[in-house]
């Protein structure tokens, strides 16, 4: 069964790379979505038929519902707005990120990385970095998104002291990763989490709305980082890849 997973993990991964070529094109640009859509329906798929899966009627109703919501969505926005759109769901990939992060940790035996209080620190720096990045990514889309949409002021906002600020919650995020190696406390998790979501947030703020598509395309890598941590942590290469 897991040969077989692996296997459509394998074509799923080519599929991914293959829409990505054609999607810089509009001539191949359809093909490109198609592909990307056979790829995920083979991930989907191999993720199901793990042996370690578990509620799978649930998941199944999960993913009609998201898929439902991302149709609606989809037909009814205007191709004016799809910077803004992009900025919304990448923000869901630095949540999702996040929140796989906290059940890594609190349920590590579920992901084969060790049992609460004895996590393998690599696991830790993964599911750390994997937090970090996606709160990053969360909150910073989620301020593009404002500004694009027209919901927020599309001016740079800065203060007296912001570089400075940045500065200092940056090296008290390092400080906070380097001690939850050995603290392994969700009070420390969370302070982690939580300062990651305010420097994603101070980050983009200061940028003005007409910079907003360049952001968005920073915080798409920011995003597939976020995944890879997370991949890593989970030993899932699909994730790894994408």
């Amino acid at each position: 069964m897991l040969t077989l997973v692996s296997f459509f993990y394998l074509i799923a991964a080519v599929c991914f790379i293959l829409a990505l070529k054609r999607l810089a094109s509009p001539v191949t640009a359809r093909r490109g979505n198609w592909l990307g859509i056979f790829g995920m329906a083979l991930a989907i798929t191999g993720t199901m038929m793990m042996p370690t899966m578990h509620h799978h009627l649930l998941l199944l109703g999960l993913i009609v519902a998201g898929g439902a919501i991302g149709t609606l969505i989809a037909v009814k926005i205007n191709m004016t707005a799809i910077p803004q759109l992009v900025a919304a769901f990448h923000s869901l990939v630095g949540l999702a990120a996040v929140l796989v992060a906290f059940c890594a940790f609190l349920a590590p035996q579920s992901f084969a990385i060790g049992l609460p209080g004895a996590i393998a620190p690599v696991s830790l720096v993964e599911m750390s970095l994997g937090l970090i990045i996606g709160a990053v990514t969360f909150s910073g889309s989620i301020i593009a998104f404002l500004k694009l949409q027209g919901w927020m002021s599309g001016k740079p906002l800065r203060f007296p002291g912001h570089a400075m600020i940045n500065l200092l919650i940056t090296i008290a995020i390092l400080g906070l990763l380097i001690y939850f190696i050995t603290d392994q406390s969700l009070t420390t998790f969370s302070m982690l989490a939580g300062l990651s979501f305010l420097i994603g947030l101070l980050l983009i703020v200061p940028i003005g709305g007409a910079d907003m598509p360049v952001v968005i395309s920073m915080l798409n890598s920011y995003s597939g980082w976020a995944a890879a941590g997370i991949g890593f942590t989970l030993s899932n290469h699909l994730l790894v890849i994408e």
